[in-house]
């Protein structure tokens, strides 16, 4: 047979298809993938060992700036760490200001992942839809904190300030539109026969591979695994809400997407069912101006963030900063099955893959 000299094709760090700064080494054999390194790194910032030159408080920008595309989630997971690490009680109405916040981070998360995927595959329009509803939940956040993506708006203790009044018009009549703009991706993405072909069967990942690599989040509930810590350990005031957990049963590149579409529903139910339950009261407690959490506690935090199980372990050495702080990052261990779901597959499915495993390099490299 003829043999054929294999042929080494860059994508990223420096493309939009990478969705970051990733970099991915695919070795070819004609279109066919042999194999794909993933180089990280490019975006590393330090963002662990600034921990420990800042107080708890004033960390607090820091880890918005992980998951940068679902900046509440970031932000609620290291405020309720510290705030088990320094037994902090944080008021009701707080609580469920911040379940809404942090589902709409899910949702603007997943729309944009959504829209991502399309333009990657050369459906622009789908992104513009995406964007342009996503920019309502921007305009809330702005509301809120003045911010637009990286919001700073929860604090140890609770939140900065109470919601305005404007909020509740905005929030209301996006749940009400929500069900028109799941029909409308349905009518030009999911139903179009073109992305079915582009996805289905495309990236495969077994349940067992995706618990033997750690995978988390949409990427391992695409594969039939219900794990969603919301539902397994409830923290904050989950435990109240009643909503479903979307499972797939595939684990190809449709299954991943097809999971966060029905997420983006469960998430507006949540909001809806937080704002019938929201109680008045204070929204944040009295935290000392310099907490300093008891010498030698350590924690383990963690949430269900838009890529997956998001963890905080922090070490108090009695001061009034962290000893150490880690972040279990799921981008980072996602990213680890991009060669094992491509191997086989042609070179535009790795765009495909990259795309549905949803990473955004601010976490993955930290």
């Amino acid at each position: 047979m003829l043999q054929t000299e294999q042929l080494t094709i860059n994508i990223g760090p420096q493309h939009p298809s990478a969705h970051g700064g990733l970099h991915v080494e695919a070795v070819l054999d004609g279109e066919m993938v042999t194999d794909a390194i993933v180089h990280l790194g490019y975006v590393h910032r330090s963002v662990e060992k600034i921990a420990e030159n800042r107080t708890y408080a004033q960390y607090v920008p820091y880890t918005a700036r992980l998951d940068y595309l679902a900046t509440h989630l970031s932000v609620m997971g290291y405020v309720q760490a510290v705030e088990k690490l320094a037994d902090i009680e944080v008021p009701e109405r707080a609580e469920y200001i911040r379940v809404i916040m942090g589902e709409l981070s899910r949702i603007a998360s997943h729309q944009l992942c959504i829209g991502s995927m399309a333009i990657d595959i050369g459906a622009t329009t789908g992104l513009l839809y995406c964007m342009r509803d996503r920019e309502r939940i921007m305009d809330m956040f702005e509301m809120t904190s003045g911010q637009r993506l990286l919001s700073s708006y929860m604090c140890i203790g609770g939140i900065a300030e109470e919601l305005p009044e404007e909020f509740f018009p905005a929030v209301h009549s996006f749940l009400q539109d929500l069900p028109s703009m799941i029909k409308e991706y349905e009518g030009l993405l999911f139903g179009n026969e073109i992305l079915q072909a582009r996805l289905k069967g495309i990236g495969k990942l077994s349940a067992q591979d995706a618990l033997s690599y750690g995978v988390t989040g949409p990427n391992l509930r695409a594969c039939g695994v219900n794990y969603d810590i919301r539902k397994i350990e409830p923290y904050g005031i989950y435990d109240r809400f009643d909503f479903k957990v979307p499972v797939g049963s595939n684990g190809d590149a449709w299954d991943r997407l097809m999971v966060r579409k029905e997420e983006i529903v469960q998430s507006g139910s949540i909001i809806q069912q937080a704002l019938e339950q929201m109680p008045e009261g204070a929204v944040r407690s009295k935290v000392p101006r310099v907490l300093k959490p008891e010498k030698g506690r350590e924690v383990y935090h963690r949430i269900e963030g838009a890529k997956g199980d998001l963890g905080y372990y922090i070490v108090s050495d009695g001061g009034e900063k962290p000893y150490r702080l880690h972040v279990r990052a799921p981008s980072f261990i996602n990213l680890m099955v991009l060669p094992l779901i491509s191997i086989g597959g042609l070179l535009q499915d790795i765009i495909v893959n990259i795309a549905t495993l949803d990473p955004v390099l601010g976490e993955a490299d930290r």
